[in-house]
């Protein structure tokens, strides 16, 4: 019989680039929740302002509607947990260029040289994208849904708590940022092969529908106004996304042949 120190040697070769990347990811996701935390403490501060702004779209559907503009809550700690979603949310776009930095940190050492320089345009479209996404839905999307909701139950007194609020402000303004991050994400997986712009384009029937799919179910109304405002902003992404596959496409085999 071999010496058993042959075969673990080995083995823990192999093992240690594993652990290596774990270990960092384990880094770059505290780092991550530190920037957070520190977003959330910044809008803490102005946590009474913040709400302000927050509430806007439902006064505004309720007036609309000649109802007295007022959210109620059922609990006492109800206030005190929506200054700190309110803050855990904004915070989280106020972090959001540390964040993606981070994430840029984790990926970086698999890139090319010549695909690290891109660091500031990586910063630049992840944090654009996430805070256009989350201000389009405050603007948009969210003031229509309340609009259809509140006209839905005209004939009922409304008495909107602000947790569900809260929940609903969200979860609208958190998913449409994710969202606008469809082309980074086309991006990475164009450069590592996964997907290609003929692929993309090839299923472009099916990619419309699942978005329309993930509009109906991101949506909090049921009628098809509001989903069409989830799904065309992301249908217009989705057709970037197919420009941005071509072209990471064509730098990483630019790259390889170099």
């Amino acid at each position: 019989m071999g010496n058993p120190a042959a075969f673990v040697l080995p083995l823990q070769e192999r093992s240690m680039p594993l652990l290596a990347h774990l270990e960092e990811l384990r880094r770059r996701i505290i780092f991550a929740i530190l920037g957070i935390v520190v977003g959330f403490l910044l809008c803490w501060s102005y946590a009474d302002r913040l709400f302000g702004l927050m509430q806007q779209p439902v006064i505004q559907a309720l007036q609309h509607h000649g109802i007295d503009g007022r959210l109620v809550y059922l609990n006492p700690t109800d206030p005190f947990n929506l200054y700190l979603m309110l803050a855990l949310v904004l915070g989280l776009f106020v972090a959001s260029p540390f964040v993606f930095y981070q994430f840029w940190l984790f990926i970086a050492p698999g890139l090319y040289r010549t695909e690290r320089r891109f660091v500031l345009p990586f910063l630049a479209s992840t944090a654009g994208l996430f805070l256009a996404g989350g201000l389009f839905g405050y603007k948009m999307v969210y003031p229509a849904s309340l609009d259809f909701l509140i006209a839905y139950g005209e004939r009922f007194q409304p008495m909107i708590t602000i947790g569900e609020y809260t929940k609903l402000f969200a979860i609208v303004v958190i998913g449409l940022g994710l969202m606008f991050e469809m082309p980074i994400l086309v991006f990475f997986l164009a450069l590592m092969r996964v997907i290609t712009a003929r692929w993309m384009w090839q299923n472009l029937r099916y990619s419309v529908l699942v978005i329309f799919i993930v509009a109906a179910v991101m949506t909090p109304t049921a009628d098809v106004l509001n989903m069409c405002l989830f799904a065309a902003p992301m249908i217009v992404l989705y057709g970037i996304s197919i420009g941005v596959a071509w072209v990471a496409g064509g730098r990483r085999e630019r790259a390889e042949v170099s």
